[in-house]
């Protein structure tokens, strides 16, 4: 039985704002690098092994996973389809705003020039599916996004349309995932 780890990125200035970032390009703050900086101590302290990281291109991820790189010595490769989800009209708007609480029960919805709940579970699920053939003889570190933590999190356990809506990552949380 193999496994992976999830590692949402660095604190960003939207986050601070509460706003959502989706496929927008936000960098990391100043304490967002050193959230990253310290995950990689963290995971030399507690002896976690892998074979890659795996991240999103957006550079909140990528600088992320090349800090974690740095320290752990672990190669770090981009993976397109980490990605975070496109919220359309949504993006820098305020996460707890009602009109978004409501969309993001609709999981057909591609929130008027962004990607649908139902899109965004294909890539990352075939993606999963992947790397579970490999588990056995690889393991792997994603860093991604809060919306790509959902839908990892929904592929290992069962979740209510609540409980996808309502589930969240911290800022260089890490999770550890069994096949």
């Amino acid at each position: 039985m193999g496994y992976l780890y999830f590692v949402r990125h660095g604190q960003t200035i939207w986050n601070v704002e509460n706003k959502i970032c989706g496929a927008t390009d936000i960098a990391l703050t100043e304490k967002g690098h050193q959230q990253a900086i310290e995950l990689g101590e963290e995971i030399l302290r507690q002896g976690i092994k892998a074979d890659a990281i795996l991240y999103s291109p957006l550079m909140r991820a990528a600088d992320t996973a090349k800090h974690i790189s740095e320290i752990t010595g672990i190669p770090a490769k981009v993976e397109p389809r980490l990605i975070e989800q496109n919220f359309g009209k949504y993006e820098s708007t305020p996460r707890d705003g009602k009109e978004f609480q409501e969309a993001k029960r609709q999981f057909i919805s591609g929130y008027e020039g962004g990607e649908s709940m139902l899109r965004l579970a294909q890539r990352i699920y075939n993606l999963l599916d992947e790397i579970k053939e490999e588990a056995d003889r690889k393991t792997y570190i994603l860093v991604a996004h809060n919306g790509i933590a959902r839908v990892v999190n929904s592929y290992f356990y069962e979740m209510t349309n609540e409980e996808y809506a309502a589930f969240g990552v911290k800022n260089c949380e890490i999770r550890k995932y069994e096949f």
